[in-house]
């Protein structure tokens, strides 16, 4: 704020600063071109997504990313509801030995990996026991990409970053193709009797139910917290 002075009277000036972050041009391609060149040699590579894309705002061009490229796509727990659970390459969270079914065999068996926004943490990682290999990674943070064990490229930004990968990376649904042939759908819970004891998988069959495009899930770290990593969430609920 600037405050001018003049006989008699105070003419106060505001003067307004945005600022914009850019990635660096050289930076940004030459990340793209070393990503695109270790996943489009990959016969069954896969994306996930972590909690910084939100901070990164990125998340719709992570799903443009699995439109362009076919790969089937995860998120971690933190991440649940960031990205659409309809679309047809989700297949679900990606945490380990508690994954949704059929999640990590497809995510761990991969020969290749990318990682947008993701935290690894004794939390997300049940106790550090993801049967990941840094080779086989390409990390995403909101400014910086990682490729393998290197190189590692900075000011480049996530957004643009996977937007730009998505006009190079060839078509390759192999990872999807044997999600597919594994799949087997989630059976349903008995009919509770009247009387009997309240079970979880009946309580949280019916918060399904109450889900739709106007309601929100927040949940708490404990069981909450791993019931509703089970809940599909249809449009619009995050």
């Amino acid at each position: 704020m600037l405050v001018l002075q003049q006989p008699g009277s105070i003419k106060i000036v505001t003067f307004s600063w945005v600022f914009y972050r850019l990635s660096n041009k050289q930076g940004l391609e030459a990340a793209v071109e070393a990503a695109a060149a270790f996943l489009n040699k990959a016969v069954k590579p896969v994306m996930v997504g972590g909690p910084k894309l939100r901070v990164a705002k990125a998340c719709e061009a992570f799903v443009e990313l699995a439109d362009a490229c076919g790969y089937p796509f995860a998120v971690m727990p933190s991440a649940k509801g960031l990205v659409p659970e309809y679309h047809p390459h989700f297949i679900g969270t990606f945490w380990g030995a508690v994954s949704t079914a059929f999640c990590a065999e497809i995510v761990e068996s991969a020969d290749a990996y990318l990682f947008a926004g993701p935290i690894f943490n004794d939390y997300s990682s049940v106790g550090y026991s993801l049967l990941l290999k840094k080779e086989k990674a390409i990390i995403v943070q909101p400014d910086r990409v990682v490729i393998s064990n290197g190189p590692a490229f900075g000011c480049v930004l996530m957004k643009d970053f996977l937007r730009e990968l998505g006009k190079r990376l060839q078509h390759n649904n192999t990872a999807y193709e044997n999600y597919a042939r594994i799949f087997v759908p989630d059976g349903k819970p008995l009919k509770a009797e009247p009387r009997e004891p309240l079970r979880v998988n009946v309580l949280f069959k019916h918060v399904q139910e109450l889900l739709s495009g106007d309601t929100a899930v927040i949940a708490e770290t404990g069981d909450s917290w791993f019931n509703c990593q089970k809940l599909k969430l249809p449009k619009g609920c995050g």
